[in-house]
Formats: structure tokens, sequence, C-alpha cells
């Protein structure tokens, strides 16, 4: 009997005690809940005071933001005045290419120095100065040998481009017997009798205006004598004289080629025309 109390006593004293555990459990369990409630459960790494105002400090130090009210803000006046100041540096180099263009386009005084230091004046209705315009022309494009001021006169002389019989006189004021055509007709020119392969030479200082081919007199070259002096030199070949060039008198021109169909009996010649202006003259006239 008195061992069955014993029994009960232990089985109640282990009830007692299984109690006991479970509301000391439930307690803890409530006290954790209350504190998580608090927000004063402990963090589990330690915490560094002031760590986010060392990150923002750090952020704005190396990525300033562009709406920084700090950035440097260009003066709107400043601005405005170095514009100005930037249109009128632009309008004093325009104003000064300008007037460096009015200063080539005049070109230089009429009175041109020579090599030798001697002072040449070109006379005349201001030929001379166009003259020079026109050798400075040739020299830029690398064609003129030397810028030549070209002033012919009425009193001037010319060369005979290559010496020899005149088959046919200059005549616009009758007409002559042309053999070949079988007709009479004006003559513009001389027809000088000459041999093939001749060397035909400039007969005095002049720009060449123009190399070309007709059919009544072949191969021929314009020169410019200045003062609205032009001479036509035809019936040659193998023209060594250059469009825009300026050649001394005796220059080479070319060579007397075979005559066209319109001076086969007439035989090889040079046809020499000159003109002042839109008018034909006599070349015998200027002729030396």
């Amino acid at each position: 009997m008195k061992e069955k109390m014993n029994q009960m006593f232990r089985d109640k004293l282990f009830l007692v005690m299984l109690v006991l555990g479970l509301l000391t459990m439930v307690a803890a369990a409530g006290v954790v809940t209350i504190r998580r409630g608090n927000g004063q459960e402990q963090k589990p790494y330690v915490d560094m005071q002031g760590q986010d105002e060392y990150f923002a400090e750090e952020a704005n130090d190396q990525m300033p933001l562009a709406g920084n009210s700090n950035a440097e803000v260009p003066d709107p006046e400043s601005t405005q005045e170095e514009m100005q100041q930037a249109k009128a540096g632009n309008a004093q180099d325009n104003a000064v290419a300008e007037q460096e263009h009015i200063a080539k386009e005049a070109g230089p005084e009429k009175n041109a120095e020579t090599p030798n230091g001697q002072s040449t004046v070109a006379s005349g209705n201001g030929s001379g100065e166009n003259a020079e315009a026109e050798a400075r022309e040739a020299g830029a494009g690398g064609i003129a040998a030397a810028a030549l001021v070209l002033d012919f006169a009425d009193t001037s002389k010319m060369l005979w481009p290559a010496r020899g019989n005149v088959l046919l006189d200059y005549s616009m004021d009758r007409t002559i017997y042309f053999p070949t055509l079988e007709q009479y007709k004006c003559n513009p020119g001389l027809v000088i009798q000459s041999e093939v392969s001749t060397p035909v030479e400039a007969p005095a200082a002049a720009r060449v205006l123009e190399v070309g081919n007709n059919e009544e007199i072949g191969d021929y070259v314009v020169l410019d004598l200045g003062n609205d002096y032009t001479v036509t030199c035809g019936q040659l070949k193998e023209i060594t004289a250059v469009q825009g060039e300026y050649l001394e008198a005796g220059a080479l021109l070319g060579y007397v080629a075979e005559p066209t169909k319109y001076y086969t009996i007439e035989g090889s010649n040079v046809f020499l025309e000159m003109r002042h202006g839109e008018k034909t003259v006599d070349p015998l006239d200027y002729l030396e």
C-alpha cells in the first residue's frame, strides 16, 4: 500500500514538473514575441554608427549629380558678350579678305619694274595694265615663261613669221584671183610662200589667244599683241605654242605644213592675217 502511494506521488510530481516546464516554455515564447513586437530584438552583426552618412558622402564625392545646385552655370550675359565678340572678329576677317581680293583684282601699278631694276612705263589706253593682268593669269597656271607688257601700237613693227615671196596680197577693197579656187574674192591676209617644215616665228611679243584648226588655213595660232592688235598665223603643223602663254618676238610657233585644198596650186605657205579690233589691216604696213 505504501509503495502504491509513493508511486502515485512520483507520478503526480512528474506531471507537475511537466506542466511547469510547459508553462515556462510558453512564457519564454511570449516574452520573445513581445520583444520582437517592440523592435528590441538584437541584430546578429555589429551596428556601425553613421555608416549611412559615410556612404552618402562617398557617393556625392565620386558621382556629382546632374542637378547639383553647386554645378557651375554659364552667365547668360558673358555668353552673349563672347558671341558678339566672335561675330565682330569674323566680320573683321571678312573685311580684310575682301580688301586683299580687291587689291589683287586691281593689280600692280602701271610702272612695272624690270629684272635689272629699270622701270618700264606702259603707255596707250590702259592695255598695259590689261596685259599685266593677263600675264599674271597665265603665270598662275604655270604656262607663261615671263610676264610681258604687250603694247603694240600703230607705229610698231613686226618680224616676218617666215621669209618668202608674197603669193597673194592683202586686199579687202577689191577682189583678187585665187588660182586654186579659180575665182576672184577679197583676201583678209597675206599668203607668204615658204617651204614645208620651215620654222614659223612669232612676229612680235604676244600672248597666245587660241590654237585651232579650220578647213581653209589648216592649223593656226592667234596672237594678242596688245592694244586690240591680233595676228593669225595659219597653214602650220607641229605647233609648239600653248594657249595662254606669253612669247617673245621670234619665238617658235610651229612649222610650215602641206597646203590645204584651198591652196594646192599656190603651194606651201604661211597665211598671215592682222586685225585691229574687229577690222582687218594690211600686215605689210607693219612688217619690217
